[in-house]
């Protein structure tokens, strides 16, 4: 694809407004600078000051900033030319832009925020996939009814695992599985059985041996690793199968077990372990999703949460030519890796809003519906009047983690959206591996993202 060709019709540029003003919203503002044809002149955070703070930091002059306090105060500031900073979205949504950049990560927030910009005719970039994951096909149906359109971002694994799934289908691939690697890579030094993840060091023993083990099968390098691992670092992450969710439901892929298997591995490996258990893999059939755990030397390139998908070579014979040319391929030649090494944040996110203006294209294409659900489980015994609080850069609950399961419609006894459970006070006390039910928590008079889930049962579910 010729990309200066394809966005070429866009004569104007695309007028944005920011929400969240976080890593991702950040990049994107400071991106954009060399990018003629989109204008960020808008941004919306917590306070007026905060969002002022990501224009300045992106590179723009302070007084190009006008921190606004009201409509009539933005509309005046748009009117002369200044870059808006507002603390409220009903302070600019008035203004003239075309997408609104959904990047908070609150998920009641990022709902009602979506709702109000669909309602105003607006295109949305979800990049808060929390608030997806509990009701992204009715936002998406929403929009197609307003005559604008709702989509994931390319820079975040969701919106490029989707493109990844559907060009590999396109030419005729059979999908094993696709799936992505954790944030963060376990960085190993062999001789003194040093791992660092995410700037945390430790030392375990052993791993230096069990890093590389090529006389063992690929499932049971991947489980000794795991087991040395699990004693000092979290093994299963919230926010990959949040981001699994996504790419579930809108491609019909599905988890091979609720919780993943998430083995710990070197890329030369995942073509062995993410195949059917018959071919000494992991899976117990096809069209599977789930994510890895990349570990590797300090020298040797990162996964980074880039995308992959496992295929059968169809064509044996293309197959070890491409193994000859270094692409991944497993042992006895039956499956191979194709994969996307990284994800960019904001840096990528123009493609995604390109193809919003320009052509009212979205990655989850027609049939983006409800098929699994991120349900909530306890870890451990939770007592009434519990804040079960979403914290940190990954929005995660202590105590709580998440399982992907097939999506039912809410009731009192059913299983709750892990996104639906966040901020939340528990109204009794629960133990250790319940999944956690509608029931179980206080809900305030009035959720947008509740609404807005109950609306989705009804429309696909039935319910």
């Amino acid at each position: 694809m010729n990309y200066h060709h394809r966005y070429a019709a866009l004569a104007a540029p695309v007028g944005l407004c920011v929400i969240g003003s976080g890593q991702f919203g950040q990049s994107l503002i400071a991106q954009a600078r060399h990018i003629p044809r989109l204008a960020p002149r808008i941004a919306v955070d917590l306070t007026a000051e905060a969002a002022g703070r990501a224009f300045v930091a992106a590179g723009h002059d302070p007084l190009d900033v006008a921190l606004c306090t009201n409509a009539r105060e933005a509309r005046s500031a748009h009117d002369a030319g200044k870059l808006v900073a507002a603390g409220s979205l009903d302070i600019v949504l008035d203004l003239p832009f075309d997408i609104l950049v959904e990047a908070t990560g609150h998920p009641e927030a990022a709902a009602r925020h979506s709702l109000a910009a669909i309602e105003a005719r607006r295109h949305v970039l979800l990049v808060s996939k929390e608030a997806d994951s509990v009701a992204g096909p009715i936002l998406a149906r929403k929009a197609r009814e307003n005559g604008v359109r709702i989509a994931p971002v390319d820079g975040d694994q969701p919106s490029l695992l989707i493109d990844l799934v559907t060009w590999a289908e396109t030419l005729g691939f059979e999908l094993l599985c696709a799936g992505k690697s954790s944030e963060y890579d376990f960085v190993v030094d062999p001789a003194s059985d040093g791992v660092t993840c995410n700037g945390v060091p430790a030392r375990i023993e052993g791993i230096g041996a069990a890093w590389n083990n090529p006389a063992s099968p690929a499932t049971k390098r991947a489980a000794d690793r795991a087991n040395l691992l699990g004693r000092h670092f979290l093994l299963r992450a919230v926010p990959d199968l949040c981001e699994m969710t996504l790419v579930a439901n809108a491609t019909g892929l599905a988890a091979d077990q609720p919780g993943f298997h998430c083995p710990v591995a070197r890329i030369p490996e995942i073509a062995d372990l993410f195949r059917p258990q018959d071919m000494a893999g992991l899976l117990s059939g096809g069209r599977r999703l789930d994510v890895f755990h990349h570990i590797r030397l300090a020298e040797e390139a990162s996964f980074a949460g880039g995308v992959f998908v496992c295929v059968r070579c169809q064509d044996r014979t293309a197959w070890q030519v491409l193994a000859e040319k270094g692409h991944a391929v497993s042992r006895d030649g039956q499956t191979a890796m194709i994969y996307l090494p990284r994800h960019l944040l904001g840096l990528e996110a123009a493609t995604s809003l390109f193809d919003l203006a320009a052509f009212g294209e979205t990655p989850y294409g027609p049939d983006y519906a409800p098929k699994q659900d991120l349900v909530a489980v306890t870890t451990r015994p939770l007592a009434a009047g519990r804040l079960l609080e979403a914290r940190g850069h990954h929005h995660t609950i202590d105590g709580v983690t998440a399982e992907m399961r097939p999506a039912v419609p809410l009731s009192a006894e059913a299983t709750t959206p892990y996104y639906l459970v966040a901020n939340r006070v528990l109204a009794r006390d629960l133990p250790a591996g319940m999944a956690i039910r509608p029931s179980d928590l206080a809900f305030e008079l009035k959720s947008t993202l509740l609404d807005l889930r109950l609306q989705q049962d009804a429309a696909f579910l039935g319910a």
